[in-house]
């Protein structure tokens, strides 16, 4: 496949919120099968999208891929003492609705 792979990066997001919960001093749970599941929804509705649709969701995950690496690094950056759960708990609601929306942009993507 050439160009985007959005089940790829969507699946990379989730693993982003995941070690974001986890600095935010929540477990977060394993749900391997279900990003599995999601990552596979997400790129099978890409692929029978409209190019129109296929850009809006690309310019959607490369906005929160910059803004979500932003804010994990400053987070790790952060944790010379205790961890900054509180920035950790607003970007990870934060990335969790970025992840919704990013979803909602494809039709059939959601469950």
């Amino acid at each position: 496949m050439s160009g985007p792979d959005p089940g790829r990066q969507v699946a990379q997001l989730r693993e982003a919120l995941r070690l974001v919960e986890r600095i935010a001093g929540g477990t977060a749970p394993p749900g391997h099968d279900d990003a599995l599941d999601e990552a596979a929804r997400i790129s099978i509705a890409y692929e029978t999208a409209l190019p129109v649709v296929q850009r809006r969701f690309e310019a959607l995950a490369a906005e929160t891929a910059i803004w979500a690496a932003a804010g994990v690094e400053a987070l790790l950056a952060a944790e010379s003492g205790a961890p900054p759960r509180a920035a950790a708990a607003r970007l990870a609601r934060q990335l969790d609705a970025a992840l919704s929306r990013l979803a909602a942009s494809l039709p059939w993507a959601t469950p």
